[in-house]
């Protein structure tokens, strides 16, 4: 039998370059990318709906974000896992994806039709109120969460879609079912029609978001929008499981694409460490701790500045839900396109002409500038404001570069920020790799997530209001980026010592690696 190798045409240089899948390898490559393509529609219609559900909610705000993240989101994501892991010692690879996907696409369909229309009746709004005047003012957002829990729980299972239905299904499916070299291929490709999925959800959530614009007064505009946005949510969960359905049935049993033999031969366990445990293997590479710092900077300063820009957005439509949610809408086409075209055109040229370092500052130094415009029409607004006579106002400008920083820092993190990361493995030895990646994931990824929300939530508790925080969360977002740069020419540094140390070990003795601990010896 001939290999899949062996029956690969041979592209011309630049045909593999724009288009590196082979024909026939389209019967698994189109089906996987729709599967990645309907989670990440499903991701963006959830992101933006949840976020304009909490920020306009009765008694609500942004400053309800930073208590949801840290009391809701992380103990429900813990829960989820534990329930995932036991239902994987008892259900089939296939029913227990059918089952996740089930679990979600229920709970949307059940909110839509039942929990929403109810909500007046089961919100505790005067228990809320009673809370509200006994605890500080800067519980407010606490208080939100509990008078408005049906949305907060819309919240949580839109954030958990991300972590589970995208992170957990997709990519654990595809990396046990891709080999190495399509791999290399394949993954990009995703990135790309991911971002594809933006243009196309983006419009679709502005045309039903302005259904306000149609109806009688009255009626609740916003309801009928998500009566509309949650279909596409469950049409297009039906899609990716009829599509799982047709991988399984159809490529998975094609030799030319999935040996279980071999894949189970190549699989290779990543280790599982503790908190404390990558605590301590970031103590003893100075390497790592850099590669870990970059990391979680970037989730602390993502976090911080979020948080304030959807208080913003939600000054400048003025609470109105719909207008919120078609103001997303717009954002997520515009971080589409602008990603794409930073992923095809920019990223990979910048590397391979200015180096690691260079691309690797990139994304900090643009989250310095735009930051630097942001949270000067905030925190200046009053000083501004007689400049700004025919122009438009402040509150618009800061939305503006919030709007800028956002779509910057995210199509950054995807063209350059995440290729710099990963190239950053490639000097080291095996040993290094998988434990420090490892320990990255849990104390970079995962505390980046919730340090920013940890340090709007003290700072809300502490001051009483986002406004009143804002010069505070300013300053923490500035020296967060300064020690992000740092880090960022320090492991630079490092990396070009290492790279030509691997380089000239393998000239010499094609067998031998670099140590870790020699390249980073002081």
């Amino acid at each position: 039998m001939s290999t899949a190798t062996n029956q690969a045409p041979k592209f011309g240089k630049w045909r593999s370059f724009l288009w590196p899948i082979h024909a026939y390898e389209l019967k698994k490559f189109i089906p996987m990318a729709l599967l990645f393509f309907f989670i990440n529609f499903n991701y963006t219609i959830l992101r933006d709906t949840k976020d304009s559900l909490i920020v306009n909610a009765p008694g609500s705000g942004a400053e309800a974000i930073p208590f949801l993240k840290v009391w809701g989101v992380l103990p429900f994501a813990i829960l989820f896992m534990l329930f995932y892991s036991k239902m994987s010692n008892i259900l089939s690879k296939p029913r227990l994806f059918y089952t996740m996907i089930s679990i979600f696409m229920g709970f949307f369909a059940i909110f839509a039709l039942l929990l929403y229309p109810n909500r007046d009746a089961l919100h505790p709004t005067t228990m809320a109120d009673s809370l509200q005047a006994f605890l500080p003012a800067g519980f407010k957002g606490l208080v939100a969460n509990i008078r408005n829990w049906t949305y907060a729980l819309f919240y949580i299972m839109s954030e958990l879609w991300g972590s589970v239905a995208l992170s957990l299904l997709f990519w654990g499916f595809a990396n046990d079912t891709t080999r190495t070299s399509e791999a290399k291929r394949f993954y990009n490709v995703f990135g790309l029609g991911g971002n594809l999925a933006m243009l196309i959800s983006g419009p679709l959530i502005v045309y039903f978001s302005n259904f306000h614009l149609k109806l009688d007064a009255g009626v609740d505009a916003f309801g009928v929008t998500l009566n509309y946005l949650t279909a596409m949510v469950v049409f297009s969960a039906l899609c990716i499981m009829g599509i799982y359905w047709w991988i399984n049935k159809n490529v998975l049993t094609d030799a030319r694409f999935y040996d279980p033999a071999e894949q189970q031969k190549v699989k290779k366990e990543k280790p599982k460490m503790s908190l404390g445990e990558s605590f301590k293997y970031l103590a003893s590479s100075r390497y790592i701790r850099l590669l870990a710092l970059i990391v979680l900077s970037y989730g602390i300063a993502i976090q911080l500045v979020e948080v304030t820009w959807k208080d913003q957005i939600k000054l400048m439509v003025q609470g109105n839900t719909s207008k919120y949610s078609a103001f997303m809408g717009n954002f997520s086409t515009l971080t589409g396109a602008v990603t794409l075209f930073m992923m095809l055109f920019v990223g990979g040229n910048v590397i391979r002409r200015f180096g690691w370092t260079k691309g690797a500052l990139i994304t900090p130094i643009v989250l310095l500038v735009t930051g630097v415009g942001f949270f000067a029409f905030i925190i200046f607004r009053e000083q501004l404001a007689p400049y700004m006579t025919g122009l438009a106002s402040p509150v618009v400008l800061a939305v503006l570069f919030g709007q800028a920083q956002n779509i910057m820092s995210k199509s950054t993190k995807y063209s350059l920020f995440d290729p710099t990361k990963e190239m950053a493995y490639v000097p080291l030895d095996q040993e290094s790799k998988v434990k420090g990646k490892a320990a990255i994931d849990v104390v970079g990824a995962r505390l980046g997530k919730s340090g920013g929300a940890l340090i709007n939530q003290g700072l809300i508790i502490a001051l009483g209001s986002l406004a009143a925080i804002t010069p505070y969360v300013a300053g923490i977002l500035f020296l967060i980026i300064f020690a992000w740069i740092y880090s960022a020419k320090a492991l630079g540094k490092l990396y070009g010592k290492l790279t030509a140390e691997k380089e000239q070990a393998k000239a010499e003795t094609p067998a031998a690696e670099p140590t870790l601990a020699k390249a980073t010896q002081q």
